[in-house]
């Protein structure tokens, strides 16, 4: 099964849920769909659309500003999946300024880097070991935590958020 968008009563993005359980809310009258994949679930008494994009029903306060956390898997996919001094294929997480000099362990000192790149600049700064980043690290997007859940947002997603084709 797919993933559901979940929009609050204001069609503010909230969370990403299984479709399983954007049809459990639809069900119990919490949510109705808003977008559907043009698939039908059938049960023994009922047949309905699979979501894609649900609406809360009611208005749930969301009174913290939702950040993407930092991790392996969204820094690549901040980077393209791509090492950021070379353009080969990323598979380590490389500390610009490195921690044991004091870096820190946030979106702005963080790149993706194959093992090449990150074995040969290993306890220096890329100006030190004379490489060049292809882009400054920086602190994703606001709903950048939407593209790290599901990996590729569905284009019927897109109008619902300030995310660019």
């Amino acid at each position: 099964m797919r993933s559901a968008l979940v929009l609050n009563a204001t069609f503010e993005p909230l969370s990403v849920v299984s479709a399983r359980r954007a049809i459990c809310l639809v069900l119990a009258d919490k949510a109705e769909i808003v977008e559907d994949d043009g698939t039908e679930i059938h049960a023994a008494t009922l047949v309905m659309r699979a979501p894609l994009v649900i609406r809360l029903n009611y208005l749930v306060r969301a009174p913290f500003r939702r950040r993407t956390a930092l991790s392996r898997r969204a820094v690549f996919a901040r980077d393209g999946y791509k090492c950021q001094y070379c353009g080969r294929p990323a598979d380590s997480i490389d500390h610009v300024v490195p921690r044991s000099r004091g870096g820190e362990h946030i979106w702005e000192n963080v790149a993706a880097a194959c093992r090449t790149c990150n074995l040969t600049k290993r306890d220096r700064t890329p100006k030190e070991a004379g490489m060049i980043l292809a882009k400054v690290p920086h602190s994703p997007r606001d709903q950048a935590w939407i593209t790290v859940a599901v990996g590729r947002v569905p284009d019927a997603w897109k109008q619902y958020l300030s995310i660019a084709s």
